[in-house]
């Protein structure tokens, strides 16, 4: 190639990135272009720093990329080496522009300003968990849903009286699995925490419906926080597929519980269903059918995923320690040694007891972080720390880098429950179950599911892992990507 062509060939060359470049720069501009050209001079000059990223998908591939790569917290890190430390950058994420905060700051005020933010999640996850559950409804019809409910979770004697099918489930459960040889640990504790969940709100109906409910919720959750593409072959669009299965079935328990509370009018409650049909508000107003529905789906998906990986997690923390562990058993032998001659089985007194064990799963709950965002939106343009987050603009609460900050948890990835000893998280600095107004409504029940299976477990068996440096899969949930084979060994007569 003589002298004239080289110069030819390197100038072409140079066109051709030069064009990529421009072509690239303008891709990237159309977001910025559709979503930014409403706002006034003022609000564009005073958004927080960031990308847009690619049109229509925005951010999405490198979110996707980092919590596949094995190291998910590059992608807010990769945000702060780009546009600095403030903990507050524009991106768009789930098809809408949008706010990612990541600190406690900003997190918590998101969180309690009612008055500035709604609930703000991905046309996805509304779909999919229902448009009258708690994540769709308006702040007023959350109010009075949640305290309709509340004692049907949460309240003391609720809890007391699922303390002994959860405890029943569990002996059961461990004994089971201790014959069966290898097993997937995480998939055997989702199915007991969905039986659990179950039985809480449909009591007599779960037994027809476990299977075939178990399956179909499965298929669910992996689309709550995809994006909404209803396309044969995509996750949403087989999500929505299962839920309309879902709806059908729930729809007919619903329909002939009705029946038969109307014909018996001194029928006792057996479980939530029954509470959600009875209830009515101070105007007299019951639910329909739709909110109960939209009700009991978002519990049967919310109140066996979470249990089930943080029980798995827990479990495999205090194995993997083995002086924490000789403190937790230790503490467990002594609450079984101080209960009551002729007690059979544990009671809230025991729960509240397990102060070490409390401390466990919080310090799991912290590192785990199995809900690692939520989504608000603004209600109007926000006034904060110098930025604007303009009114209609989801914001995205990144909870695992505030649960992971060195400077708040000093060695934030290392599993030690004694740092809770003296430890009263400020707020906005430990948000396993969100916060403020729309605070997880099962967050009592989580913990004490997860107690008292560690309570058994730690009295009498343990777990001997396969592949103990398996590789992680964390989307949709931090998990080992065998699910945590293994075997589940008795340790005492």
């Amino acid at each position: 190639m003589g002298f004239d062509e080289q110069v030819a060939m390197g100038f072409y060359v140079g066109i051709m990135f030069g064009v990529v470049l421009i072509l690239k720069w303008g891709l990237k501009s159309v977001n910025i272009w559709v979503y930014e050209r409403y706002l006034g001079k003022t609000t564009r000059e005073r958004l927080p720093p960031g990308d847009f990223g690619w049109p229509f998908i925005g951010n999405m591939l490198s979110f996707l990329r980092a919590f596949k790569s094995g190291d998910p917290d590059s992608f807010v890190s990769g945000l702060a080496k780009r546009f600095g430390s403030r903990g507050i950058y524009k991106t768009f994420m789930f098809g809408h522009p949008g706010i990612i905060v990541t600190t406690p700051e900003a997190c918590r005020k998101v969180l309690f300003d009612d008055d500035a933010f709604q609930t703000g999640w991905p046309k996805a996850t509304l779909e999919l968990t229902g448009k009258k559950s708690f994540i769709g409804i308006s702040y007023e019809d959350h109010k009075r849903l949640r305290k309709l409910t509340a004692a049907s979770v949460n309240g003391h004697k609720a809890l007391s009286i699922y303390m002994q099918h959860i405890e029943t489930e569990v002996v059961s459960a461990l004994e089971k699995w201790s014959q069966m040889g290898q097993i997937e640990f995480l998939t055997q504790l989702r199915k007991l925490t969905f039986q659990t969940i179950m039985y809480i709100l449909l009591s007599a109906e779960s037994a027809d419906v476990m299977d075939e409910f178990e399956k179909e919720y499965k298929t669910l959750n992996y689309g709550i926080r995809a994006m909404a593409i209803n396309i044969p072959g995509f996750v949403y669009h087989a999500a929505l597929k299962a839920r309309k299965k879902i709806v059908a079935i729930l729809l007919a328990i619903v329909s002939e519980r009705r029946k038969k509370r109307e014909a018996d009018q001194g029928m006792s409650k057996r479980d939530m269903l029954d509470a959600l049909i009875d209830t009515e508000d101070e105007n007299g107003r019951k639910l329909d059918n739709e909110e109960i529905i939209d009700t009991l789906v978002m519990y049967l998906n919310a109140g066996h995923e979470s249990s089930g990986h943080l029980t798995m997690w827990a479990t495999i923390f205090l194995q993997s320690h083995p002086k924490c562990l000789k403190i937790a058993k230790d503490e467990q032998e002594r609450i079984v040694n101080g209960m009551p001659p002729g007690q059979k089985g544990l009671t809230l007194k025991e729960f509240k007891q397990m102060e070490y064990l409390s401390k466990v799963v919080d310090e799991t709950l912290r590192l785990v972080t199995f809900a690692y965002l939520t989504f608000r939106e603004a209600k109007k343009d926000v006034d904060f720390q110098g930025y604007i987050i303009p009114k209609g603009w989801k914001v995205l609460l990144w909870y695992r880098t505030i649960h992971l900050n060195h400077e708040i948890y000093p060695q934030p990835n290392e599993f030690n429950p004694s740092r809770w000893d003296d430890l009263i998280p400020k707020a906005g600095t430990f948000l396993p179950f969100g916060g403020g107004s729309r605070l997880c409504p099962g967050n009592e029940l989580a913990k004490l599911e997860i107690s008292i299976f560690l309570h058994h477990f730690l009295l009498n068996y343990k777990l001997e892992r396969e592949n103990p440096e398996c590789p992680m899969l964390y989307l949709p949930h931090s998990r080992p990507k065998d699910n945590c084979l293994g075997r589940i060994i008795k340790v005492s007569i």
